[in-house]
């Protein structure tokens, strides 16, 4: 058999795993090797849970660069899934493929290992024509519990699509 996935051949009892696969217009679950299929079990879960958390965006002060001043912004993935698009006074379209650097910004970190929680991002990305890189800073609105928690999980969304394995970071 083969998997599915990958295109190595495997026996039966390598490759008996039926998991879903549509990143490759699969509809049914299909045959791969255990490598692949808990890549694409993660891939489901982020598919699943993390994208639409990032399409449906979350409002965040945003700064540019050094300046003192922050603006009050809807901060989405388009639906293409290929800008980071940011909505307010003013208008960007970040291209993903454009970002370098991701940092999340946390607090409540305890010396004895206790929880933290996202508060903001900062986030590095090259402007087409220019070689330079442009820094953006996004901090979660402290006006709204509500807000605050969709924040909080549009950072956490976007941190796994950092850390994640190189087919989330496609995205």
């Amino acid at each position: 058999h083969h998997c599915r996935r990958c295109g190595k051949c495997f026996c039966d009892k390598c490759c008996s795993k039926k998991v879903p696969l549509p990143r490759m217009c699969f509809v049914d679950p299909v045959r791969q090797c255990a490598e692949c299929a808990l890549i694409s079990q993660k891939e489901t879960e982020f598919y699943d849970k993390q994208l639409k958390v990032l399409m449906n965006g979350a409002t965040f002060f945003v700064t540019l660069g050094t300046s003192d001043k922050s603006e009050l912004m809807v901060c989405r993935l388009s639906n293409n899934q290929r800008y980071l698009v940011l909505d307010g006074d003013s208008h960007y379209e970040i291209e993903i493929i454009q970002i370098s650097t991701v940092q999340i910004l946390t607090e409540g970190f305890t010396p004895g290992g206790g929880n933290t929680r996202a508060i903001g991002m900062i986030l590095q990305y090259k402007v087409p024509g220019s070689e330079e890189l442009t820094q953006m800073k996004f901090t979660a609105s402290e006006d709204f519990s509500c807000n605050k928690k969709l924040s909080a999980s549009w950072l956490a969304a976007m941190h796994k699509v950092r850390k994640g394995g190189k087919t989330c970071r496609k995205l």
